[in-house]
């Protein structure tokens, strides 16, 4: 039955980053390929998330990807009391100018994207 919860945890999770991305995702990370260090300032964001999830997490092995990922960024969101939204209207059209959480949830956009997390994150750390 474990299955069977896993495969709707899965799924809503996965529903829930496509809403964030077309909220916040979409244009952040479009914007982010024009703007060289948003660019850098997600990717290290990425891989900060990607410790977080991957060694901070007990049990995060057999987790899906996208749980640990929606878990993560609507842990941040509830934090700071907002929503995706609530980030898009704040940040509007200058992006250069985003802040902490609004770059963090866009790493989090950007490793849903990523077909190396979704199938298996173990590998992003091998040499």
């Amino acid at each position: 039955m474990a299955g069977f919860f896993d495969h709707v945890a899965d799924h809503h999770a996965q529903r829930w980053l496509a809403g964030l991305m077309d909220q916040v995702g979409d244009a952040g990370l479009a914007a982010a390929a024009g703007v060289p260090a948003l660019l850098a300032a997600v990717d290290q964001h990425a891989a900060g998330v990607r410790d977080i999830l991957l060694l901070g997490v007990e049990g995060s092995a057999a987790a899906a990807a996208a749980v640990l990922l929606a878990g993560y960024a609507k842990g941040l969101l509830d934090q700071a009391g907002t929503d995706a939204a609530g980030l898009r209207a704040a940040v509007g059209e200058c992006w250069h100018r985003a802040d902490w959480l609004t770059v963090r949830v866009l790493a989090v956009c950007a490793l849903s994207r990523d077909d190396r997390w979704r199938r298996s994150p173990a590998p992003l750390f091998e040499a």
